[in-house]
């Protein structure tokens, strides 16, 4: 006698059923986000740098609270704890103490620390806005030239080519030294920080619209751009709905990268005298002033010289970490 035919529905394990559960909540969990996130969180230098920039721009924030809680106003002289003779800080080590934490300045005694925190304010507002300024005009005119091509193309790609030979450090020096001292509201330290922003970010753009360009170049002969143009999507439509969202990755690196540097430019004008004026806080500034002070008192050098370096290399750690991050040929 056979057996009676009929369809067997086969009976899957325990095991198989609680892998597939795991796999399917693998794969709907991995969004590009969390898998950058993922990355990043295995480099232990980036997040370090990360918290380093957090803390900094919380400091340069509420520099203000920061200084009334210890009490100094980063203008106020103490002349009364300066040497009359050398005109050096009394004590050891450049009058550090208690209550004074980094010391005071040589010659007129205004504490260190409190201008410190409000210089953080200074190099912080001039390397982010100016990074602003550079990525959007260099996201823009970047985006515009890949995509169109042809004689615009031509143009906006020799117009960076000589603003990438152009003196930028010469050309803020000269043109902040005839600024007025009045301007469109600003005054004195507000005209120059507007100058040195809009000047710095102006230079810069060339540098984010060559990636920007190239990027482009690649991403518009992409299937979804193709296929967005068979369903009769306009140019606005695929340059701000299709391309500039696969471009911010690269963008966003870029600008951290650009910011240590803009932060280094406005130190090296604070240097020259062509930055803020004193008695306004300014990292660079200060190193200007400790320069006639380096052998009797280091520490004026040192701790400024530090806040910078500390400074810039966080913002590097960070954008390293940010770039492997974003990378789609790294490892998951």
């Amino acid at each position: 006698m056979t057996a009676p035919m009929h369809d067997t529905v086969p009976v899957e394990s325990g095991d198989a059923v609680a892998a597939a559960d795991v796999t399917k909540k693998d794969v709907e969990g991995r969004s590009l986000g969390r898998i950058a996130w993922n990355r990043l969180k295995r480099d232990k230098l980036a997040l370090a740098g990360g918290v380093m920039v957090i803390v900094l721009v919380l400091v340069a924030v509420f520099a203000p609270f920061i200084t009334s809680v210890l009490g100094h106003d980063p203008d106020v002289r103490n002349e009364d704890l300066i040497d009359p003779l050398f005109q050096t800080p009394k004590g050891a080590w450049g009058g550090i103490s208690s209550e004074h934490l980094f010391g005071v300045e040589p010659g007129n005694g205004r504490d260190i620390f409190s201008r410190i925190v409000y210089g953080a304010r200074i190099s912080l507002l001039v390397g982010f806005l100016s990074a602003v300024v550079a990525v959007v005009i260099g996201t823009v005119l970047g985006i515009l030239a890949g995509y169109f091509g042809g004689w615009l193309d031509a143009v906006i790609s020799r117009v960076m080519d000589m603003l990438l030979a152009f003196p930028q450090l010469l050309f803020i020096i000269s043109l902040i030294s005839v600024m007025p001292n009045q301007l469109i509201g600003l005054h004195g330290t507000g005209v120059r920080l507007l100058v040195m922003i809009m000047v710095i970010g102006f230079f810069g753009w060339p540098y984010v619209g060559r990636i920007v360009r190239g990027q482009t170049l690649s991403l518009r002969e992409r299937e979804y751009v193709e296929a967005a143009r068979s369903l009769g999507a306009g140019r606005r439509y695929i340059l701000f709905k299709e391309l500039l969202p696969n471009l911010i990755a690269p963008i966003t690196v870029y600008a951290t990268l650009m910011i240590p540097t803009n932060i280094l430019t406005e130190a090296a004008l604070g240097f020259l005298g062509v930055g803020v004026k004193p008695p306004t806080a300014s990292w660079g500034n200060m190193l200007s002033t400790a320069v006639s002070y380096y052998d009797s008192d280091p520490m004026f050098m040192i701790i400024p010289g530090l806040a910078i370096f500390i400074t810039v290399l966080s913002f590097n750690l960070f954008g390293d970490g940010v770039r492997d991050a974003l990378d789609p040929k790294g490892s998951r």
